[in-house]
């Protein structure tokens, strides 16, 4: 593996909006329309839930969509969740149980125009031609043709009146998947790009990286999955400025209990703290996230270094009934990926996504569904995911 891979960078945390400009001023009109599309789509999903049912004040608040980040390789780095809204007694246990899927398809403009000329001979499975084609195309490229399913347990014990603690334990599974399908009839429907899809077999797995710093190739999921590394945390919650507002702050640490797996555990310890602002009314909840992640960076199958990850998540959550909410939340973190691995922007451009959700409480049990997609840079993040959580809350106060 490459020595870049081990330096840590010890740069200031650094959102990067400047990239946002300059990736909008390189796309396509094509692109540019897609992403309009799917920011009217989101703009008529909220505005549709405002005149939903009314008499949801003795409804009660959950907090922003428990899910975490699902692009590619993201559950290999500590990933710090949403803070809920839930008060429970002290001494008090709860559950929750989160499960997660996406679809990625991202390639390099190389690749997309490679495999669009392809397309009129028809599908194929990806080969050692196909490889050692894409090897062979000038500059930097990559392909990533993956479908994971996750699952995450959480379970939480409440210590005092504002304090907290928890551990996570997760599972992921790799496969070629089954949503293939689905997404291009969605962009035939809505006039998007192809970007290659129809001259490949659908549901299959394939990860190629031709980079300056990267040069690895499978055609075939490297593994079917297994246990991914446990997460411990604490978390206070006794910041009120008002009977409206209020203040959490949380401590988090990914711990590398088998070593180092291939697509399951860097095999290093990440740390993370997130402070959590919300803002809660008589039917609508706000909430702003800001959390930093110490990322211990990778080997494989990406080297990464390194680096402090920063991550804003703003959620809105309205009460539509006295047992249902709905959920709208927007994801901005930066890219892992640093210029001793790439130049291409697509890969070290920030990272946008949104999602929806639904909520739904019967006694203890808390039922979510969640979908999410990308928003501008989409190779660095999932075209889809779904999420479904339920979790058991016996002592809520």
């Amino acid at each position: 593996m490459r020595e870049s891979a081990e330096r840590p960078n010890h740069g200031a945390i650094e959102l990067r909006p400047a990239l946002v400009l300059r990736c909008l001023c390189d796309k396509t009109s094509e692109e540019i329309a897609m992403i309009s599309k799917r920011i009217a789509r989101l703009a008529m999903l909220v505005a549709a839930a405002m005149v939903l049912p009314a008499h949801a004040e003795e409804g009660a608040f959950f907090g922003p969509l428990r899910a975490r980040d699902l692009s590619p390789f993201g559950f290999l780095r500590l990933d710090m969740r949403p803070a809920h809204a839930v008060a429970t007694e002290p001494g008090s246990w709860a559950v929750e149980t989160e499960f997660g899927y996406q679809n990625t398809w991202a390639l390099s403009p190389e690749v997309e125009k490679y495999l669009t000329g392809l397309e009129s001979s028809g599908r194929r499975s990806l080969g050692a031609t196909e490889m050692q084609t894409i090897q062979n195309l000038p500059g930097e490229n990559y392909l990533l043709d993956i479908e994971t399913a996750t699952i995450d347990v959480t379970v939480h014990y409440k210590l005092a009146r504002d304090w907290s603690a928890y551990g996570i334990v997760s599972a992921i599974s790799y496969q070629g998947g089954f949503l293939d399908g689905t997404i291009e009839k969605f962009h035939d429907t809505f006039g998007f790009s192809t970007f290659g899809r129809p001259a490949v077999a659908r549901n299959q797995a394939a990860l190629i990286y031709n980079l300056k710093g990267v040069h690895i190739a499978f055609m075939e999921k490297p593994t079917d999955g297994g246990l991914t590394d446990p997460t411990i945390g604490i978390r206070y919650s006794g910041f009120r400025f008002s009977p409206n507002w209020r203040l959490t702050l949380e401590g988090a640490a990914k711990i590398p209990v088998a070593g180092e797996r291939l697509l399951l555990s860097t095999g290093r310890m990440d740390f993370g703290l997130q402070a959590s602002l919300q803002r809660l009314g008589i039917r609508h909840g706000y909430y702003a996230n800001l959390a930093a992640v110490y990322y211990a960076g990778a080997r494989q199958p990406v080297p990464h270094d390194a680096q402090v990850i920063p991550t804003v998540i703003l959620g809105y959550e309205f009460k539509w009934t006295a047992r249902t909410n709905l959920n709208v939340q927007a994801y901005v973190s930066n890219s892992v990926y640093s210029r001793n691995q790439t130049d291409l922007d697509e890969l070290l451009g920030m990272k946008y996504e949104y999602s929806l959700g639904l909520r739904h409480r019967r006694d203890s049990w808390l039922y979510s569904l969640g979908f999410t997609e990308n928003v501008q840079n989409v190779n660095n993040t999932s075209d889809i995911a779904f999420q479904f959580g339920v979790a058991w809350i016996p002592h809520r106060r």
